[in-house]
Formats: C-alpha cells, structure tokens, sequence
C-alpha cells in the first residue's frame, strides 16, 4: 500500500457530511482520501480491501424513514458485491479482523450499532444487542456539549485526550441496550469512551441541554473491546478550526479544532500498526 494511510469516507443515500469528514482525514495526517458512494463499494468500482481507515459521516440516510441507520444497515448487512458473490457485510468483517479501523459519527454511529458493529462483544459483529433512539425531549437537538473522555478506555481515538467539545445535531441520539446486563458489560470493560458533562463541574451528567438526548450513564460514544471501532453522536469533523467554535470571535483559541485530534490519533495509530 506504499506507506500511505488510505482513508475511504462513505457517502450516499441521505449522508451530507462527507467532506468535512474527508477534509478531517487529510489534515490528521491520510495521504489518500476517497470519498465513495455506497454503491460504488456493492458494484465493485471500489474495494474496503484496498483502505485502513473507514469513515461513516453524519447525515439522514433514506431519510431516517425506517429509524435512523435502519435501512443503511440493511443493504450494508445484505447488499452482494457485483461480480465477487460476497457481501459487502463479508468484506466489512475481513476488514475488522485485519485490524483496520472504523469511526461512526451520528448517523454513521445509527448505522453501526444497527449492524451489529457495537459493541463487537466476542468479536461477534454481526449482532445488534445496542441502538440509538429517540431522544427524551423529541425534538432535534442542535447545539455544542462538553465531553469527558473515560481515559481507561481501549479507544484509539482518544488516546492522551481528556476533555472535548464537540457540536451534536440529532434526533436519535439515546443510546440504549438489549437489557441491563449489556450495559453493565460495556461499563465494565470501559467501552463507554465519550460521556455528556456538565460545563461547570466538568463531570457526567443526565441533566438536559448538557446530555441533550437522556442516554443512560450520560453515554456519548462508544467502542469495541479493540478500540479499533468506534461510534460517537457527537461531530468532530466540525470542529476543525478555531472560527467552527461558536465563540470564537469572543475567546482565544488555538487555530486547530478539537476535532482533528481524533483523526490524528487513528491515523498515527494505522502508521504504527498497519503500515
């Protein structure tokens, strides 16, 4: 792959934060960035095989019609790969057990756990025990949060990070489980990577607008046991630049956005790791 991380961003169907997530990519660091159309990826124009990085960008794929990520999830789970008499589902799998990474944001994180992606308990990734539903004030909610990241988690991502500030724009953003012992085994093993704080005291929070949606243990984002997967409401792809953040006329701030720190850390991590 002549050293050079390559980075593919899915787009289609409703997905409308493509280029953010690809320009995101590039400045953490990807020499190749593709943006690719899911059905580019079914006809066989373009292979997971040939990338390191997978990226599942926001959006409102098929409108939400179904739930949001609901039907994404069905043709990516049962979608047959032109030509190759595979899945799309089978070249996804390959591509998690060559070690490679995935990060799902907002509808890209509807859209793994849809798929089973998450938690990937037992390397199982075809097995959906966790959803995103409806948040408890039925509205869509549009505004910034506080995050604090769980530094005992495995997650690549937010390796050396502690505390961030991220823009949410969703409807279904309440993660919940199959049942309590679910939950309890993703706080256990620390996949629980991202948690809504409260501004003032900077701890985990239920309070609304600060956890915006009511998800359980203020729970933001998560990952698989690797920390290779990993699945956030919150978008970083638009903090990218000191003029994103909404006070940024009033405050100093460094040029780079928080949200680089992310693609950063994945991409140093495929450098070390895969390359």
């Amino acid at each position: 792959m002549n050293n050079q991380v390559k980075a593919i961003v899915l787009t289609g169907y409703g997905t409308n934060c493509e280029n953010e997530m690809a320009y995101a990519c590039r400045l953490g660091g990807a020499e190749q960035v593709d943006i690719v159309h899911i059905s580019e990826l079914i006809y066989g124009d373009y292979s997971l095989d040939d990338y390191h990085f997978l990226n599942l960008p926001g959006g409102f794929l098929d409108g939400d019609d179904l739930g949001a990520g609901q039907a994404g999830a069905h043709r990516m789970k049962y979608a047959t790969v032109k030509d190759s008499g595979e899945k799309l589902q089978d070249q996804l799998i390959r591509f998690i057990r060559e070690g490679k990474l995935i990060l799902g944001v907002c509808n890209g994180f509807q859209l793994m756990v849809k798929m089973g992606l998450l938690p990937g308990f037992d390397e199982l990734y075809d097995l959906r025990t966790v959803s995103l539903t409806y948040n408890d004030s039925s509205r869509f909610e549009d505004r910034w949060v506080d995050l604090l990241v769980n530094e005992k988690s495995p997650c690549v991502f937010t390796a050396g990070l502690n505390h961030l500030y991220y823009p949410i724009r969703h409807g279904e953003g309440k993660f919940v489980t199959k049942d309590n012992t679910t939950l309890q085994r993703i706080q256990d093993n620390n996949l629980v990577v991202l948690r809504y704080a409260h501004p003032e005291t900077f701890e985990p929070t239920m309070e609304y607008p600060y956890n915006p949606n009511g998800s359980p243990d203020a729970i933001a984002g998560i990952c698989d046991p690797s920390g290779r997967l990993f699945g956030l409401m919150p978008h970083p792809e638009a903090f990218l630049h000191r003029t994103n953040h909404p006070r940024w006329t009033r405050e100093e701030l460094p040029e780079e956005g928080q949200g680089i720190a992310l693609f950063r850390n994945g991409i140093d991590f495929i450098r070390k790791h895969l390359l």
